[in-house]
C-alpha cells in the first residue's frame, strides 16, 4: 500500500472505500471549491453514515412511490425490444427511423464488463440500442464500474446516451432542477463511454455530447423525448475528476491526524471536521450528505446565505460584521470598503422603504 493510499485509509478509519456510481460522480462537481467534500470522496468515506454519527443526517432520497413509478415508466419506454423508444430517438434527433435496429440487454452479472466493451466497440454502424451497458470510470485513483439503467442509441454512426426519468414535462417545461440533476449525471456516462472508446482505440467524438432525455409528458405516462446538451457539464466534470485526481495536492491541506473513524465519539468527529475547509451554499442541502452539518457550521457567516451573497461582501465573513457595516458602528478595514458601500445603501433602501411603510 503506497503512502498515499495508507492516509486515505486511515481518513476512512481503515474501512473499504464506499463504492462511488454516476450520482455520486455527479454531485462531485455541484461543489468543486469545497476541500472537505473533495478530501471525503476521494478517500472513499461512507458521507451519509458520517452524517448520522455527527448528528445531522442527509434529508434527501426517492420515496418508493417514486422508484416504482420510475420504474413502470421506464418498462413502457422500452417494451417490444424499444420500438417506441427507438422511434422517439430518431424523431427527437431528426434522422429517418430505420428499418430495424438490435435490441442487446447487458445486463446480468457474468462478465459485464467485457460483454459491454466488446458490444460496443463492435465494428459497425447500424442501428443499435443497448441497454444496461457496464461502463467504467477513474475517481480518485480508483475504477469506478457504472451501472447504469440507461440505454446507448447509436444512430447515424454516433452513440446518443439515452436517459429515462419519471418527472413530468408539463406544457413543455420541466423542473429545472431535475434536469439540471439528469444532464450532469448523463455527462458521467457520456463521459464513461468515450473513455471506452477511446481505450479501443475508437474515435471519442463517435459520442455526442447531446443526450436524449424521455420524461412523461403532462400528467399521463405518455412518453416524450427532448435533447440536453451536456458539453458544458463535461467540462465541469473533467476538471473535478481531474482535481480528486491530485490527491496529495489535496491532503496538503489536511491536518496530519485528521480522521473520520466511525469508532470516535460524534463529538470528536465534528471537531475533526471542522479542521478541513468547507464551502457550504445553500445548494449542497440537495446534493452532499454533510450539507446540513455545514449548514450548521456556518450558522453566523456570510457564507450561509450563498456564493452571490458571499461574493458580493467579500472580505465580510460574518453576519454581525454585515450590521456593524451597514450601520456605521464600525468602520470598514482596506478590504472591506466596496462591500461596506453597498451594505449602507442597502440600508437606506431599507429605511426608506420602511418609512413609506403605513404599517
Amino acid at each position: 500500500m503506497t503512502d498515499t493510499a495508507q492516509r486515505l485509509a486511515e481518513i476512512r478509519g481503515g474501512l473499504p472505500p464506499r463504492r462511488h456510481n454516476a450520482r455520486t460522480i455527479a454531485a462531485l462537481t455541484g461543489n468543486p471549491g469545497c476541500t472537505r467534500r473533495a478530501v471525503l470522496d476521494s478517500a472513499g468515506v461512507d458521507k451519509p453514515k458520517l452524517a448520522e454519527r455527527v448528528g445531522f443526517p442527509a434529508r434527501f432520497g426517492q420515496s418508493r412511490f417514486a422508484i416504482t413509478r420510475g420504474n413502470a415508466f421506464e418498462a413502457r419506454v422500452k417494451a417490444d425490444g424499444g420500438v417506441e423508444l427507438l422511434r422517439l430517438v430518431a424523431r427527437r434527433l431528426g434522422v429517418p427511423l430505420p428499418a430495424a435496429a438490435s435490441w442487446t440487454d447487458l445486463g446480468g452479472d457474468e462478465d459485464r464488463p467485457e460483454r459491454s466493451r466488446a458490444a460496443l466497440t463492435a465494428p459497425g454502424d447500424g442501428a443499435a440500442l443497448y441497454d444496461h451497458p457496464l461502463l467504467g470510470l477513474d475517481v480518485a485513483g480508483r475504477r469506478v464500474y457504472l451501472e447504469p439503467d440507461l440505454v446507448a442509441a447509436r444512430l447515424g454512426g454516433r452513440f446518443h446516451v439515452v436517459e429515462i426519468k419519471s418527472f413530468p414535462v408539463i406544457d413543455g417545461q420541466a423542473d429545472p432542477a431535475k434536469v439540471s440533476a439528469a444532464a450532469i449525471q448523463s455527462a458521467v456516462y457520456v463521459l464513461a463511454l468515450r473513455e471506452l472508446l477511446t481505450a479501443e482505440g475508437r474515435d471519442p467524438d463517435l459520442v455526442s455530447p447531446e443526450v436524449v432525455l424521455v420524461c412523461p409528458r403532462d400528467f399521463t405516462n405518455q412518453p416524450v423525448a427532448s435533447l440536453l446538451d451536456v458539453r458544458r457539464q463535461l467540462l465541469v466534470l473533467r476538471r473535478q475528476l481531474d482535481r480528486i485526481a491530485r490527491i496529495d495536492d489535496l491532503l496538503a491541506a489536511v491536518p496530519a491526524g485528521f480522521t473520520v473513524d466511525p469508532t470516535a465519539e460524534p463529538a470528536t468527529l465534528r471537531t475533526a471536521l471542522s479542521t478541513v475547509p468547507a464551502r457550504y451554499a445553500p445548494d449542497c442541502l440537495a446534493a452532499c450528505e454533510l450539507a446540513y452539518f455545514c449548514r450548521h457550521e456556518a450558522r453566523g457567516h456570510t457564507a450561509g446565505l450563498g456564493r452571490p451573497v458571499r461574493e458580493a461582501l467579500g472580505g465580510v465573513a460574518g453576519i454581525d460584521e454585515v450590521l456593524a457595516l451597514a450601520t456605521g458602528e464600525r468602520a470598514p478595514d482596506p478590504e472591506q470598503v466596496e462591500a461596506a458601500a453597498l451594505l449602507r445603501a442597502a440600508a437606506r433602501l431599507r429605511a426608506d422603504a420602511l418609512a413609506g411603510d403605513p404599517a
